[in-house]
């Protein structure tokens, strides 16, 4: 990586942190998602029980309401499912799974979009319309109508749900990173380290990306929320996660049913962390974007 490009990734670093610090708004946000994200990393240490060991759950402490408290003396302060499992432990369970599945996602996507749309830009030609219009295909459907269909015909299951989300994201990375390494290949450096004969894979990766990494920055954020929310939704519908993992939609789902019937924390409970993780992530994503596009102007 050039001298150039550090210093660009370390200016670009204090522009995000002190755009950021101007907002209370993102300030609060993203405070909030470090609180979650500490809480899904330090999940076992924090919780009373594990909910998805049968050995502790007893089926005589099913759907407790809040405060409640257990015949071992256990306090239930959010209450309990229809298993009889903690509802506080089983949210942040949950929020493990959903922040794994979207972060992994993410990073994934990313991954691949990037090293796809950098080739797509530098060597143009046949390989570069060859993977538009593969990206202009996966972009003409619904993210998550895909990932129903990819579903379907995959089935249930934790690193199907994963694949399914990374090959409906990468391609919204293939096309920004596209756009951004469109403009930096004519740029003079560029054409002076090909000069210089600088291997192609130097020159992508140590010249071109860091210069492409505003944009990646602010939809990788706003990806990763995108893939949380696809993955509670498939498994509220029964097609993503199997009962028998954590996770925040399958918490919404087995509560639904119940909500006529006054147990409401089952659902409402996770849907609430559900929509502060998903809420936060956006406006974190949604305060870089403004920070990092020069014609929103930095407020």
């Amino acid at each position: 990586m050039t001298v150039r490009a550090l210093f660009a990734e370390d200016m670009l670093l204090g522009r995000l942190v002190t755009g950021i610090g101007r907002s209370p708004k993102a300030v609060v946000a993203a405070v909030v998602c470090v609180i979650l994200l500490f809480a899904a990393i330090a999940g076992p240490y924090l919780t009373p029980q594990d909910p998805y060991d049968l050995a502790v759950l007893d089926i005589l402490d099913a759907k407790l309401p809040p405060g409640s408290e257990s015949m071992g003396g256990l306090v239930y302060w959010l209450g309990t499912d229809g298993q009889g499992r903690d509802m506080f432990s089983a949210m942040i369970y949950g929020l493990r799974t959903s922040l794994g599945v979207g972060v992994f996602s993410g990073i994934v996507a990313l991954i691949v979009g990037t090293v796809l749309g950098l080739t797509a830009a530098y060597f143009g030609g046949r390989i570069d319309t060859l993977i538009m219009r593969v990206v202009d295909l996966m972009l003409g459907f619904p993210t998550i109508l895909v990932a129903l269909m990819l579903l379907a015909l995959l089935g249930q299951g934790l690193w199907k749900v994963i694949f399914a989300l990374i090959l409906v994201q990468w391609a919204t990375f293939a096309r920004a990173v596209r756009s951004a390494a469109l403009v930096e290949k004519n740029k003079d450096y560029v054409e002076a380290a090909v000069t210089l004969g600088i291997s192609t894979p130097r020159i992508l990766i140590g010249h071109i990306l860091p210069n492409c990494l505003p944009p990646l920055i602010v939809i990788g954020m706003l990806q990763v929320a995108n893939a949380i929310s696809a993955e509670a939704t498939l498994s509220f519908l029964g097609i993503g996660l199997p009962i028998t993992e954590p996770s925040l939609g399958l918490l919404i789902a087995n509560g639904y049913q119940l909500l006529m019937s006054g147990e409401y924390w089952i659902s409402v409970y996770p849907g609430v962390l559900l929509l502060v993780l998903v809420f936060s992530i956006n406006i974190v994503g949604d305060r870089l974007r403004e920070v990092l596009n020069p014609r929103l102007g930095e407020r």
